[in-house]
C-alpha cells in the first residue's frame, strides 16, 4: 500500500491542490458576496436584487466544473490533454463572461432605480430614465450573447457581424416577430414625441383610466383607479385616441349635473348647487380678475336641458387635478341630494302611463 500511495503521491498531491484551489475560490466568492451585499445596503436599499446571489452560484458552479477538468487531466492520455485544456479555457470564458454580465446588467439596473428615484423625488419627469434603463439592460444582456458566440469558431461570422454594428439591427428582425418590432419602436415614439409620460393621468378611448407607472420596451402599465394595472403593448397604444389630464395645465372642470322636476324652484336649486360646490374643500377660483371684478361668482349653474321628466342644471366646478374633480363631483352629489331634500326641491324619476283594458288609465310611477 505504501509503495502505490508513494507511485502515486504526486497525483494525489495535484488532487489534493485542485480541491484546495476550488474550495478557497468558493470561500473567496462567499466572502466578495457578502461585501458587496452590505455595500449595496448602504447605497440602494430600496432594492437588494438577487442577480448577485445568482451570481455567486454560477461562479461556484464555475470552480466546480473546472476542477472536475483539472482533476480528469489525471485519467486521460496525453493526446487529450490539448482538448481538455481547450475546454478549461473555454467554461472558464463563458463562466466568467456569463458572471460579468449578469453583473454589470443588475448594476446598471441599480444605477437607473436609484437615479429615477432622485428624479421622483426631485418633482422632475423619470420617463425617459425608465426606458432607457431597459435599453441599457437589454443591449448589456444582448452583447454578453455575442461574446459568449465569438467562443465557437462556427458562429465567428454571426458574432463579429453582429458587434460590427449594422449586424444588430439584421440580427433583432431575424429573431423578433413585427409584433416585437412594432411595440419595440412604439415604446421609442412615446418616450420621443412625449403624448404621456410616467406619473400622468390618461383616459384611453373613454373605457381605461388610469395613472401611467411605467414604459418598458414591450408595453406601457397603467394604474387603473380600482388599483389595478392594465397592460397595454405599444403598439396598441399608439394607435388609440389618448385624453391626458395631465399635460400642461392640470386643473380640470368637472361637470356636475342634477335634474329636478318642473314644478321645483329653480333658482332655489341653483343657488344650492353653487354653494354646496363653492364650499368644497377642492373648488378652485378659476375666475379672470376682469370677472372677479364684475363679481360673477366662483361656480357657474346655469339650465341647460328640458328633460322628459326634469329639467337638468349644471355646474362647471373646477378642480386642480382631475382626481380631485371626481372626488369633487362625488361628494357635491351627496350634499346637494341631502339639501334638496330639506328644501323640498324634488329629484324627478320617470312616469308611465298605463292604458287598461276596458279604456281605464292609471298613472303609476315606476323606474324605467
Amino acid at each position: 500500500m505504501e509503495e502505490y500511495f508513494n507511485s502515486y503521491s504526486s497525483v494525489f498531491k495535484f488532487a489534493a491542490l485542485v480541491v484546495a484551489v476550488v474550495a478557497t475560490l468558493i470561500l473567496i466568492t462567499s466572502l466578495l458576496n457578502k461585501y458587496l451585499f452590505r455595500k449595496k445596503r448602504m447605497s440602494w436599499a430600496h432594492d437588494l436584487t438577487p442577480a448577485f446571489n445568482f451570481a455567486q452560484r454560477l461562479l461556484n458552479a464555475l470552480w466546480i466544473v473546472l476542477g472536475l477538468i483539472a482533476i480528469s487531466f489525471i485519467f486521460v492520455d496525453e493526446g487529450k490533454y490539448g482538448l481538455l485544456n481547450e475546454n478549461f479555457k473555454l467554461v472558464l470564458y463563458l463562466g466568467v463572461l456569463s458572471v460579468l454580465t449578469i453583473v454589470l446588467a443588475s448594476t446598471l439596473n441599480l444605477w437607473f432605480k436609484k437615479a429615477i428615484d432622485r428624479k421622483i423625488q426631485d418633482e422632475e419627469d423619470p420617463t425617459n430614465y425608465k426606458f432607457i434603463r431597459y435599453v441599457a439592460v437589454f443591449g448589456v444582456y444582448v452583447t454578453g450573447i455575442l461574446l459568449g458566440l465569438l467562443a465557437f469558431p462556427t458562429l465567428h461570422g454571426v458574432a463579429q457581424t453582429a458587434l460590427g454594428g449594422a449586424g444588430v439591427i439584421a440580427l433583432v428582425v431575424g429573431i423578433s416577430s413585427q409584433e416585437a418590432l412594432a411595440n419595440l419602436i412604439g415604446g421609442m415614439f412615446i418616450i420621443a414625441f412625449k403624448p404621456f409620460r410616467v406619473g400622468d393621468v390618461i383616459a384611453i378611448d373613454n373605457t381605461k383610466t388610469g395613472t401611467v407607472i411605467d414604459i418598458t420596451l414591450r408595453h406601457t402599465v397603467i394604474r387603473t383607479w380600482q388599483n389595478r394595472r392594465v397592460i397595454i403593448p405599444n403598439s396598441i397604444i399608439n394607435k388609440e385616441k389618448l385624453e391626458n389630464f395631465s399635460l400642461d395645465e392640470q386643473k380640470c372642470c368637472e361637470y356636475v349635473v342634477v335634474g329636478i322636476s318642473y314644478d321645483s324652484d329653480v333658482d332655489l336649486a341653483k343657488k344650492i348647487l353653487r354653494e354646496e360646490c363653492e364650499k368644497h374643500p377642492f373648488i378652485l377660483d378659476n375666475r379672470t380678475e376682469e370677472e372677479k371684478k364684475e363679481g360673477q361668482p366662483i361656480v357657474r349653474v346655469a339650465l341647460i336641458e328640458f328633460g322628459e321628466s326634469s329639467v337638468n342644471l349644471r355646474a362647471w366646478a373646477w378642480a386642480e387635478t382631475y382626481g380631485k374633480s371626481i372626488a369633487l363631483k362625488r361628494d357635491v352629489f351627496e350634499t346637494v341630494k341631502k339639501r334638496f331634500d330639506s328644501e323640498g326641491i324634488e329629484i324627478p324619476f320617470p312616469y308611465r302611463t298605463l292604458v287598461m283594458k276596458g279604456g281605464e288609465q292609471a298613472n303609476t310611477k315606476a323606474n324605467k
